[in-house]
């Protein structure tokens, strides 16, 4: 029998839909659609499983129950209604409005949106399922809608915590990077796991740790639950223990790689080894406590790749120009390296003295931040040994 194929909704950080276009295109799927923020593609109830646990970019996997046009609450009350929602709630199923968002659309009001879509989805269950009562006593199928110039899209959610939450992230530092920016900025990169990766202001050590599980081939939901592992009418168990088992087999425990993490902060640097440990990684990573202005590496073809701080706090901005104007010293010796940093700090092109070769406008959370992108040459093409390069 046939698998019924859904479309699916993968949403992202505002600049970076290419990456996640490229991981979903490597899992085996078709694209439907990019926009801003998010990319639907095609899929049965294999690939909910499948994008759940091995992509790394997107924040949740959503499944599609419906699209319409409503520019009154009547309208967003007959369109929900409308919406089949007895091929994915079973009468047990407990259901809301989890989330609403709206852009440039008439209705605007979060909390109406949620109350009137709860009403026509209770009124088109009654209908279907022939009951005078809902008793939502089962299983959780929490429901997202957007509304963007007047077009409602409607889903389900299947992943429950967003899935930057890898599981292995105990501690943090300040204001840490979530873990699907860090390893999609990674992604945005030439490096490879024989190349060398040094984050100078490791913090947590997302970006080491993202590294290394890549490295290692670590699927980033492999250590985790999703809410849709208790939607047997939707998902078979078998699937999920299939894509779970998949995920193991990929682990590559015999990598090495040249991976390191620099903080001022002894325990800043504890917190980032315990988080490494978590992930699976510890031995992958090499963490030190070292301040930026230690900077250094025997090697050359190094990347840099990093989250300064941004001077979030006033009396932290003025140490800023300094800081950057360290770490452009620094990379100036490491001369054929390439660095790539996030930030919302607009003066790091001048504060370390190098204009960057490409910069990305990228939106982390709410906040506008810029990837500077200072690229090195290219190493040298290995020889191997039939002779041929590599």
């Amino acid at each position: 029998m046939a698998r019924k194929v859904y479309e699916l909704i993968a949403p992202c950080h505002f600049g970076l839909e290419a990456v996640l276009k490229r991981e979903i295109t490597d899992l085996g799927y078709e694209i439907a659609a990019v926009e801003d923020g998010r990319v639907t593609f095609y899929g049965d109830a294999e690939a909910i499983c499948q994008a759940n646990i091995f992509l790394r970019t997107t924040e949740r996997i959503l499944l599609k129950v419906g699209e319409f046009t409503a520019t009154t609450f009547e309208e967003l009350f007959q369109g929900t209604k409308a919406l089949p929602w007895e091929e994915f709630i079973p009468l047990t199923g407990k259901f809301w409005v989890k989330k609403a968002n709206s852009i440039r659309s008439k209705l605007f009001s979060p909390s109406d949106i949620q109350s009137v879509m709860k009403k026509a989805m209770v009124d088109r269950m009654k209908q279907a399922y022939h009951t005078e009562t809902i008793p939502e006593t089962g299983v959780s199928y929490p429901v997202r809608v957007s509304l963007y110039r007047d077009r409602v899209t409607v889903a389900l959610d299947t992943t429950g915590e967003s899935l930057h939450k890898r599981g292995y992230r105990k501690l943090v530092s300040r204001a840490p990077i979530e873990e699907t920016l860090a390893a999609a900025l990674i992604m945005l990169t030439p490096w490879n796991r024989d190349r060398i990766l040094v984050d100078p202001f490791c913090g947590s050590g997302t970006f080491c740790i993202e590294a290394a599980m890549m490295a290692a081939q670590i699927a980033p939901g492999m250590k985790r639950t999703f809410l849709s592992q208790s939607w047997e009418n939707l998902i078979p168990g078998s699937l999920w223990e299939d894509a779970f088992e998949e995920a193991r087999e990929k682990v590559d425990d015999g990598v090495t790689v040249d991976i390191q993490g620099y903080d001022i902060d002894a325990d800043v640097i504890r917190s980032a080894r315990a988080n490494a440990e978590a992930a699976g990684v510890g031995r992958l990573i090499h963490f030190q406590q070292r301040p930026v202005s230690e900077l250094s590496h025997p090697k050359k073809y190094g990347f840099l790749i990093t989250n300064p701080p941004y001077g979030e706090r006033l009396e932290d901005k003025k140490n800023l120009p300094a800081l950057y104007g360290q770490l452009g010293e620094r990379f100036r010796l490491l001369d054929s390296w390439s660095a790539y940093i996030i930030t919302s700090y607009e003066k790091v092109e001048s504060d370390m003295g190098r204009k960057a070769d490409r910069n990305r406008k990228i939106y982390n959370g709410m906040m506008k931040t810029y990837y500077y992108q200072f690229l090195g040459p290219k190493p040298p093409k290995r020889k191997v040994d039939d002779g041929t390069a590599r």
